[in-house]
Parts: C-alpha cells; sequence; structure tokens
C-alpha cells in the first residue's frame, strides 16, 4: 500500500502542495521495505480467471496533491461524490477517508475534495462483522475487528501511514454508463501519513480489488499508462477493449497472495545499455522474487544487476558532469547550460524472449532545474525482491492479462 506525506491532523485548506524530492524518495524507500517485509511470508498462486467490454478513465500525476503516484477520479455514493484516488497493484483494499473522521479521537488528512459523508448515501451499508468476508481480512493483509455490529478494519504500513474504518457496500462509478452496487471499500475514519488524495483504488490481485470485485464486467482485465510528467495525462482501462496490437506479452506471471499482501510478480531475465546485454548471472534474478508495482517510484534491482547496470551506463555517460544527488542514487548529472543530451536506451528482458525498451523519461530522475540521476536503486541483499517501479513505466502501455497470465507492455501508450 502507499504512503504519500507526513501525518497531518484535519485541515480546511485543500492539500495542493507538491511534495519535495528528499520526501518522495524516503517514502519510496518506505514502501520498498514493506515490500519485502510482506513477500518474506510464504508465498502462494492465486487460481486464473477469464475475457470484456472496456472503460477507459484519464490517469494523472498526483504531485499536484501532494502524492508521487499516480491517481484518478471516481465516483462513490448515491448521489455521487467525485473523488481523487490513487490507484496501486500492490494493494487489494479500496478505501476513501469517511466523515466524521477528526472528531472524537479520530484523524483525518488534508485532502482536495470534501470529504466523503456516507450518511448522505442511500446506497451506503456497513459489512457486518459476523460476515465471513470481515472473517477474511486478516489472510488479505488488513486486520480486523468489531464495532458494535460492524465490521472494523485497520490497515497500518511499515512507514507509519495508516487507514481504519468501517469495511462497507457502496455504489461505485466510473462512467454514466459504468455503475456497480455494492462493491467492498474501507470508510476510513482514522486516516494518518497520506496528503491531498481522498484514499486509494486498489488494483492488485487479491478478492478484496477492483479488478476482482468487477470481473464479471471486465473479467479481471486492466491496463494502465503512466504519463511522463503532470502537464500530460495516461489511463487507466478496465477490460480488453482497446488494448494496442502491439503489446508484447511475458510469457507468464504469478498472483502472489499472502497474509502480507498481494502482487503481481513478473521474471527478469536479462537487461542491455544502448543494445548491449549486461553480464549478469542467470541466477542473480532467478535466486529473487521480482514484482512489478504502480506504486513503488524507483525500480530496486539485485545488488549484482544494478552494479552493472551503472557501470554501463557511467561509461555511455563519461561526457558529462558528474554531481552529488538525494538517496538512494549514487550516479547523478548536473545538465546545466546543456540544450540537450543523450540518454543511453536501457530494455529489460523478460521471460518468453519479451524485451521492453524503456522511454529515455523512464531512465533518469530528474529534478531541480538541470540535474538528473540514474533512475534505478540496488537493494540490500541479493534475495530481496526486485521492484520494476512506476518511473521505468512511465509512458508505457502496462496490461495486466490475469485470465491469461500474463503482463504486456507496448510502447507511446501516453506522453
Amino acid at each position: 500500500m502507499h504512503r504519500h506525506g507526513p501525518c497531518s491532523s484535519l485541515s480546511s485548506e485543500k492539500a495542493t502542495t507538491s511534495p519535495d524530492h528528499d520526501e518522495i524518495l524516503r517514502l519510496d524507500q518506505a514502501r520498498v521495505k514493506s515490500i519485502h517485509w510482506k513477500l518474506s511470508k510464504k508465498l502462494t498462486a492465486r487460481d486464473r480467471l477469464s475475457q470484456s467490454q472496456s472503460t477507459v478513465l484519464q490517469a494523472r500525476s498526483g504531485i499536484t496533491l501532494g502524492s508521487g503516484s499516480y491517481i484518478v477520479t471516481v465516483g462513490i455514493g448515491t448521489p455521487k461524490h467525485d473523488l481523487s484516488l490513487l490507484f496501486d497493484t500492490g494493494s487489494d483494499l479500496t478505501w476513501t477517508q469517511c466523515q466524521p473522521c477528526g472528531k472524537n479521537g479520530t484523524s483525518c488528512y488534508p485532502q482536495e475534495e470534501p470529504i466523503f459523508n456516507s450518511s448522505s448515501s442511500s446506497s451506503y451499508s456497513n459489512v457486518p462483522c459476523s460476515s465471513p468476508l470481515c472473517d477474511s481480512l486478516p489472510s488479505q493483509g488488513v486486520y480486523r475487528n468489531c464495532s458494535g455490529s460492524s465490521c472494523f478494519y485497520v490497515a497500518g504500513y511499515v512507514d507509519g501511514s495508516s487507514t481504519s474504518g468501517f469495511l462497507a457496500k457502496e455504489k461505485f462509478t466510473l462512467t454514466n454508463t459504468d455503475v456497480f452496487d455494492k462493491l467492498n471499500f474501507g470508510c476510513g475514519v482514522n486516516n494518518q501519513g497520506f496528503k491531498g488524495i481522498a484514499g486509494l483504488l486498489g488494483l492488485g490481485p487479491g478478492t478484496l480489488s477492483f479488478p476482482s470485485q468487477t470481473a464479471m464486467t471486465y473479467n479481471n482485465i486492466f491496463s494502465y499508462c503512466l504519463p511522463s510528467s503532470k502537464e500530460y495525462t495516461g489511463h487507466l482501462t478496465f477490460g480488453s477493449g482497446g488494448i494496442s496490437n502491439s503489446v508484447k506479452y511475458t510469457q507468464s506471471f504469478t498472483l502472489l497472495v499472502n497474509s502480507g499482501g498481494s502482487f503481481y510478480s513478473l521474471d527478469i531475465v536479462g537487461i542491455s545499455v544502448a543494445n548491449k546485454d549486461l553480464n549478469i548471472p542467470l541466477g542473480v534474478f532467478s535466486n529473487a522474487t521480482a514484482i512489478i508495482d504502480s506504486g513503488t517510484t524507483i525500480t530496486r534491482l539485485p545488488p549484482v544487476a544494478y552494479a552493472a547496470l551503472r557501470t554501463a551506463f557511467k561509461e555511455k555517460m563519461s561526457n558529462y558532469k558528474t554531481t552529488l544527488g538525494p538517496p538512494p542514487f549514487d550516479t547523478c548529472y548536473d545538465f546545466t547550460g546543456l540544450r540537450t543530451m543523450s540518454i543511453p536506451k536501457i530494455s529489460f528482458s523478460f521471460d518468453g524472449g519479451t524485451v521492453v525498451d524503456l522511454d529515455s523519461k523512464g531512465v533518469m530522475y530528474m529534478y531541480g532545474m538541470s540535474k538528473g540521476c540514474l533512475g534505478f536503486a540496488g537493494n540490500t541483499y541479493n534475495n530481496n525482491v526486485a521492484v520494476f517501479g512506476s518511473l521505468q513505466q512511465k509512458t508505457l502501455e502496462v496490461v495486466y492479462d490475469v485470465p491469461s497470465g500474463r503482463l504486456g507492455f507496448a510502447p507511446n501508450g501516453c506522453r
């Protein structure tokens, strides 16, 4: 699950301050530590589903709301209340802040839109504490409790952010013709460590996730394109319609589900720089699970793989002035005074012979006016989980074809 900022008490001000780069990277590292902890538990593979119609939502950078991730607008309730939700492939539970958070010892953080008021929605209902769904929460990485006869959830994260509230059923409106009744979600009345967004749209492989709950319509197929900057928009698409014919699919992926959370794994088999394969021993990637995650910004690699990537990249960038950058980066450059720069192409090879060329904007992490770092980092240990992050996914169309058990990539999905 994602965290987007410092703990904040309830404020009447809208959250519009962009986070600084140090804060984005600190939270990114905390997320990776959380992923490593969650996936240190025993993993199991979920069964695969099956095909559908499509719904396209506009995806935009969360920078303007103080988040380093990506958001969509979803209508919740009757009448519908349009809310900005961060979409996250590393989380199952969809939740939003709910009134009366901020009262009676509870906490809210500042968000852009008015906080959702469940008492004003005619389609809202709490999930009973005695229900099998409530009993199943711990197996999906969410704590459960009872508040009277209602199911109360608690989701906490290693960086100190958290959400807790009532597990409920509500109407979700994606478009005027795409409306879903009685979807399970969290109505959070005590929320800390986030900023700007109203909540989160869970896209993970668990049964609580939005794709799983809408599988009868979209058959658990979705895709997205993450825009290169806040000036552009991308998309989050549910269903199989409109998927590019140029998509190249991996041979397979595994749905990883355990009590710590759920993720989509993929098999990295190689990396190249400027069309030259790096000399990385085969066992380096086979000894470390790898996942794809829309909520982690910087790709994390096994230390041996990262060292090879860094060496090859430095060789190709030897004409540029080096500089110190923010953690966790160790390969940074100062491009002050330069009108153009030549960034070597980096490609990832996945199982089945699929090769994905990263967009140039997915290679460098730019900060300040004219500085940038190689946008990767090495894990501490070779068996730590590798993470294919959102920076490297920029402008790619990324397809999650769960029924066929495969991931797809295509270039130029958005700007």
